[in-house]
């Protein structure tokens, strides 16, 4: 299946409810599952990646299969290696090419027993459930962020806690930052001092919980405003005091004419005129709006180089490799070096007269490039449901603002 995108002739003004945090509600449902909460998580996000961790803790079996859904495939992980009982999860084509050997043996380190049931270091997963007795650790800070927050969430019911030594550079702090202040509303507080990060044996305390709105989701929204002639959006549910990491986008589209209005309500998002000659930024704390950046400014005809996505390469495609396929069927050359920098320097080549995307089973490939039909003629997405990984109305949002969105 494949859609048709085309874009309003008229100025954007609309406002969007944004779906809620998945980042949030998967945390939630994991440190609500610890605490043995019967309060309700309000505002849970209604994505697949949700979707299935609330699946698997509804269900009777022990066999547990999470599709492409990586985030609750690491905290599951981590989960069931404490929970009595022998376990089974497992996950779609790509999930099984997914390396999660960090957090296996790092899980196997403190006490738990997990089997790989095909390729070495590589789902599916035989988990045998059971207490675990924590201590010392060392990983490297250059790994996911997920698998620190799935060691972090489990590390208050371990025997003797958990003493983490972040060897290196650490990336995503932002996420490792939202772990922590979730567990600390969940009545567990953590020490964090340089490298080291040390959660002492606790119980987690019940409460009611609010999730709030997508930052990611939000980028795409950031990304119709800067390609439109005039916007006025008004997306709902944000907060300006985010945990989230991707907030970050509100501050780095200043540089391609979109400027932040907070209200009660979320964020309304007007035209300016402050466009950079060049983008410079380092994605290491924000790797999820990388796809959304390369997409908008090539559009706008300003140059970038990203550093800092290294994990870029082992998320539900290899991002590099796809928005380098992907931007020259719309005629932009993109470099990649290290694997872990991105740059177009202006190089254009022949765009392909009715460009398809491709979405590589990512959801974000699909909403990244789906505002460039602002600034073309002819686009289509292929796979495009690949949107309820994260934003399951995204394309209804996107007819509400005025798109034309048609199956081809």
């Amino acid at each position: 299946m494949k859609y048709k995108i085309t874009a309003p002739k008229n100025p954007i003004y609309t406002d969007i409810k944004l779906p809620a945090s998945k980042s949030i509600s998967n945390r939630a449902l994991i440190l609500k599952a610890l605490s043995n909460s019967s309060f309700p998580i309000e505002n849970l996000s209604d994505c697949d990646d949700t979707r299935v961790m609330e699946e698997t803790f509804a269900s009777k079996g022990n066999i547990f299969d999470i599709g492409a859904a990586g985030t609750s495939m690491r905290f599951l992980t981590a989960y069931l290696s404490k929970k009595p009982g022998e376990w089974i999860i497992t996950g779609s084509e790509r999930m099984q090419q997914r390396p999660i050997n960090t957090l296996v043996e790092a899980l196997n380190t403190l006490g738990a027993h997990i089997e790989y049931l095909k390729n070495q270091g590589f789902p599916p997963l035989k988990i045998k459930g059971s207490a675990l007795d924590g201590g010392d650790i060392f990983l490297s800070g250059g790994i996911s962020s997920q698998f620190i927050s799935a060691l972090l969430m489990i590390a208050p019911t371990m025997e003797k806690g958990l003493t983490l030594h972040l060897e290196g550079n650490i990336i995503s702090i932002p996420y490792i930052k939202l772990t922590l202040r979730m567990m600390e509303q969940f009545g567990v507080k953590c020490d964090w001092e340089g490298n080291v990060i040390k959660i002492f044996p606790n119980e987690y305390r019940p409460i009611p919980y609010l999730v709030e709105s997508d930052w990611s989701a939000a980028s795409y929204w950031y990304s119709i405003a800067a390609l439109s002639t005039d916007a006025r959006i008004e997306l709902k549910g944000l907060f300006k005091e985010s945990g989230q990491g991707d907030s970050k986008v509100a501050d780095l589209f200043l540089d391609l004419g979109v400027e932040t209005e907070f209200t009660k309500e979320g964020v309304i998002l007007t035209k300016t005129d402050r466009i950079a000659k060049k983008l410079f930024h380092n994605f290491i704390n924000e790797p999820d709006l990388a796809q959304t950046f390369v997409v908008t400014c090539c559009m706008m005809g300003v140059p970038f180089l990203f550093t800092g996505l290294q994990t870029l390469k082992i998320k539900e495609t290899d991002r590099i490799e796809a928005l380098k396929a992907e931007m020259k069927k719309l005629g932009y050359v993109i470099t990649d070096s290290q694997n872990s920098i991105l740059e177009w320097d202006g190089e254009r080549c022949e765009p392909n007269s009715t460009p398809i995307i491709a979405t590589y089973e990512d959801h974000r490939m699909a909403m990244a490039f789906a505002p460039a039909t602002l600034k073309l003629e002819n686009l289509l997405i292929a796979e495009p449901m690949v949107v309820t990984k994260s934003y399951p109305y995204f394309w209804e949002d996107l007819r509400k603002a005025g798109f034309s969105v048609e199956e081809q």
